[in-house]
Formats: C-alpha cells, structure tokens, sequence
C-alpha cells in the first residue's frame, strides 16, 4: 500500500481513537483547524468581516470554512455529516443492583446494533454540566479505563441454544462490580472528571468500545474501528475544508458537522435546527452584503451529504442489489433513492462525478434494494431546510452502526481527494 495511503488510513485511527463522543470529535477537528491557522467564533459575538479561516462549535455540532480571496457573494460549497453513532448511553438515574451485581443503566442511542455491544470492555465519555458559581460550565470528561461490561447470556442457557432476544430495557445494563453498594455511578465519572460530585447538574455520557483503531489485513488494507459511522465522513471532510483553504478556488468551501443524525436530527444542533442556515447568512451579512446576497449565494451553492455507505457483503450478497456491487477500496459512493432517503438528483450527481474525476478516483454508484427498507442521511433534511442542492456521498463499510466496523484503507485517501475536489472545483 502506498504511505500515502498507510498514513491517511492511520491519521483516520488516530482521528477516531481521539473522538469517543460527538463532543470530542468537535474537539479534535477544532484542534486541527485552530493548527491551521483557522480562529473559533461564538455565535453570541459580533463576527469579523475581513476574509479569514474560522469555525463554530455548538455541542457537539462544528461548522468550519475559509473565505481568504473570495468575494461576498461567492456561492459555497458545502461537505456536510455528522459527529454521532449508535451506541448504549447512561440513563439519568443510572444505579441499580440485582442478584449481587452492581450494575449501570444504560439504553440504546440509535439504530445501534445491539449483540455486538455485548462482552466488550466499555468506557465512558461525554460531557457533565457543572455548577460554577451562579453559572454553568461543560466540561469533557473521558474514561478509557474497562469500567463496564454487558455480558452476554451463557448459551447453556437459552431455550434453543441459539442466543436470545435483547431486551433494551431489560438486557443491555452494564456490570461495573459485586457485592455490596459502592458510590453513585456519576459519582465516579466526577472524580475522573476531577469536578466536585455534588457540582454536577447534568451529563451526557456515552460508552465506547476501549479496542483501539487497527489497520487489519495481511496487506493491512482494511481500517478495524468503532463509529466509522460517521467519523469516516468526520476525517475526510476536515482534511478536505484543509486542503481547500490552502488551495482556495472561486466558491466558498464549509464543513458542517451535525450531532443526532442517528434519532433523526431534531434538536438545536441536529441537521434539522437552523444551525447550517444561521451560519452561512451571518458569512454573507458579515462582509457586507444584504439579503439579496445571501439568496443569490445559496441559489448557486450545493451540499454534498456524506455519510457511509453499505458495501457488499461476501457473506450476504443476496441482501443487496445485485446490479449495484459495491466493493471496499473501489473509491467514493454516489448514493441514489428514488424515493428521497438519498438526497441525489441528476444534477448533484454530476457534481460529485466530476470532483471524483478530477481527483482522479474511481465513482461507485449505490442503490439499495427496492424490497428492503432504506436508510437516510442527513441530504434531504438538509435540501428541504436550506433548499440547496444536495448529493449524497460516502465510503464503502461493512458492520454498520455495529460496536466495530470495517471500511478499505485505500478508501480513506480517495474519499477525502473526493470531497477536497468537490469545495474546490476546477473551471
């Protein structure tokens, strides 16, 4: 494999090894920004007009771009995804014991894939809201320590010997320890958190797989690593924003990274909230220009979703379409739904064909099967938003919303080349 390629696919296991949580992916990329001569705004100030590289962050929500040598009514372009994954999240009240056991409550986020979660050494990450004074602060807190387990039943003890049906509510708590009852659960993660315990007002806390990211394979040409879904998007679209703020062209390159894709948006962060839209009229109003501008800007701007996409399966091809093969390290997928779970119009896809040519990467093409429900992105929600053209786009992966999944590590590269010649264009 070329280094090129080894160092993308690895700089991708550093970026997801960082980035337990939605909050921390927005930490990660905002590091690299800032070392990238970007500068972190706060939507409650008063925004610079000078053309510059900068970003915002609201919960775990992130949107970056560079307007350095373009003018105010330069259209955008825009590599949109989202910072979140399946996974088992901490209940509000999260103590319980049975049978000797001291255990943590914990429930499903998403459409997580729930037997891969079991007999995994799980840490916790997140973020606690913390009295300060008369205010309140965030803080990150992050255990990679084998705190929590969901242990799988024995097979002994099933009716059939084939495994049992998890119950959600009844099933998935973690074991954290025996005997008698220990300290409250946030208790714990305060102390970690090196906060008061009683200064804790509310959290948001998430479990994470503890393996960390591998290249995998006798070529190591596969990537082994948790919440690929969507941190492939996440990597791909940073290095992207990067090499077109160095390499700037005559639109206006973004990057918007949303939290809650995976329940459905809906929150003041989500792809559904006015975030995106909020952002790009202030970049218009900020340099001068009026409403007017900012409508002509986003009648000429377009989206491209990224989110991944399902390559076959060699063990379940008959699941998927068979005229629509989609292989690991065969380059960025165009994904297309007649019925508008994919976003993609005709026009959109020959955006996104003609980055992907002159990025020189091979273009798949995904259609899911038309007898099994689809998935979606967040590219309609954002079409109908913001009314922008947009395309949906991702890598090929196996295993998705599992604890653990599986892409190509020579897809790494080609996808961010991808989305890099997608914000900046040749004429």
């Amino acid at each position: 494999m070329p280094s090129t390629t080894w160092a993308d696919a690895q700089g991708l296991c550093t970026f997801v090894d960082a980035s337990p949580s939605p909050f921390h992916v927005c930490a990660t990329v905002s590091m690299l920004l800032t070392g990238n001569g970007f500068t972190e705004l706060h939507e409650t100030d008063s925004w610079p007009g000078e053309p510059g590289r900068y970003f915002l962050v609201r919960g775990g929500s992130l949107i970056g771009w560079s307007t350095e040598g373009l003018g105010r009514t330069a259209p955008f372009r825009i590599v949109g995804g989202h910072t979140d994954s399946p996974n088992l999240r901490v209940k509000q009240h999260p103590d319980l014991s049975s049978a000797g056991w001291q255990l943590v409550g914990l429930e499903p986020y998403g459409g997580a894939w729930l037997n891969s979660w079991l007999d995994r050494d799980l840490g916790i990450s997140g973020r606690l809201s913390v009295r300060a004074g008369n205010a309140v602060e965030e803080k990150l807190v992050r255990v990679d320590e084998p705190i929590l387990r969901v242990p799988q039943l024995a097979i002994h003890l099933s009716e059939d010997r084939k495994g049992v049906h998890l119950d959600p509510q009844r099933h998935l708590n973690g074991v954290w320890g025996v005997g008698s009852e220990r300290r409250s659960f946030i208790d714990f993660v305060a102390d970690r958190a090196e906060v008061p315990a009683d200064a804790v007002l509310g959290w948001e806390l998430m479990t994470h797989d503890l393996a960390p990211s591998a290249l995998v394979g006798t070529e190591q040409d596969l990537v082994s690593a948790p919440r690929l879904d969507n941190q492939g998007t996440c990597y791909a679209g940073t290095q992207a924003l990067l090499a077109a703020a160095e390499n700037p062209g005559d639109r206006v390159p973004v990057l918007a990274l949303f939290d809650h894709e995976e329940v459905g948006s809906m929150s003041d962060r989500g792809a559904f909230s006015d975030l995106l839209s909020t952002v790009l009229e202030r970049i218009v109003l900020g340099r001068g220009g009026g409403r007017e501008e900012f409508l002509q800007t986003m009648a000429g701007s377009i989206c491209a979703s990224g989110d991944m996409a399902h390559a076959t399966h060699p063990n379940y091809p008959e699941r998927h379409e068979p005229a629509h093969h989609i292989a690991v390290n065969g380059g960025p997928v165009l994904k297309v739904n007649q019925n508008l779970r994919y976003a993609t119009d005709s026009a959109g896809a020959g955006a996104f064909a003609l980055a992907c040519d002159q990025a020189g990467v091979p273009l798949q093409r995904y259609v899911h099967r038309a007898d099994l429900p689809c998935g979606s992105t967040i590219g309609p929600i954002t079409a109908s938003r913001t009314g922008l053209s947009t395309v949906d786009v991702g890598a090929a992966q196996l295993g998705m919303h599992s604890s653990r999944e599986l892409m190509g590590a020579r897809d790494v590269r080609a996808y961010s080349d991808a989305l890099a010649a997608f914000l900046t264009p040749t004429a």
